[in-house]
């Protein structure tokens, strides 16, 4: 697991563009699970594109924060190969 903001900051942002899976904490034990492509980074947010065919929304936006404290795992989507940025 990542160890600072910036090391996750860095992880994503060698991988824009790319898809990826997000699970998400739902609140009382639900777990939401989105598959989208990593649009850009900022300095304290990640912008994801969902795909349209399966989400209400277009854009969603994470904290590196989220990633940090687990409220939100990564996973990198490569050819049926997921490679694991934050659990």
């Amino acid at each position: 697991m990542p160890k600072s903001i910036w090391d996750i900051k860095n992880a994503l942002d060698g991988h824009l563009g790319n898809r990826i899976v997000l699970k998400a904490n739902g609140g009382r034990k639900k777990t939401i699970e989105r598959c989208a492509v990593l649009a850009e980074t900022y300095p304290a947010v990640f912008i994801v594109e969902l795909d349209q065919d399966k989400h209400n929304f277009e854009r969603v936006s994470y904290t590196y924060t989220d990633v940090l404290t687990e409220n939100v795992q990564v996973s990198f989507v490569d050819d049926n190969h997921h490679e694991a940025v934050a659990h």
